[in-house]
């Protein structure tokens, strides 16, 4: 089965709770105290967020954190990249090629192209998208030719 990490849930809830509360700035206990999330939890997702662009931080008394772009820019590939890393579903399809069968197989090249599938999905995904009311389940295509380009 294919998961995301807790961290990556809650990176979710958290920049939800941010783009929803229209306060430019929010302190890391706040975000707690709001989201229910553990103050280490949402200290260390926000400095991932901070790391992958998706968030600022301000210093000072009264400093914190707040959204970089709106949340129709912010992807959920881009969330889930901040947290967990390069979206890979298999050792061949990401960029290090660490799969010791690398130099045999003919199928690593079509496992990138699920990966990269599934990446356009994610990224097609936006907080905005996320924090919508459930509506009826739309189905995403990706044409496999459109990824060779």
């Amino acid at each position: 089965m294919l998961r995301l990490g807790k961290m990556t849930d809650y990176a979710t809830v958290i920049l939800s709770y941010m783009a929803n509360n229209k306060a430019p700035i929010h302190a890391a206990l706040e975000i707690s105290k709001a989201t229910g999330v553990a103050l280490p939890s949402v200290s260390k997702i926000l400095k991932s967020l901070v790391k992958a662009q998706v968030l600022s931080s301000v210093r000072g008394a009264k400093g914190g954190y707040k959204l970089i772009g709106a949340p129709e820019k912010i992807t959920v590939a881009s969330v889930i990249m901040a947290l967990e890393g390069p979206i890979a579903l298999t050792e061949c399809s990401s960029s290090d090629n660490q799969c010791d069968q690398v130099t045999g197989c003919t199928i690593g090249s079509n496992w990138r192209i699920v990966n990269q599938s599934v990446q356009k999905a994610l990224e097609a995904v936006t907080l905005a998208d996320m924090m919508s009311p459930m509506q009826t389940p739309q189905e995403i295509t990706v044409p496999v030719a459109s990824l060779y380009h």
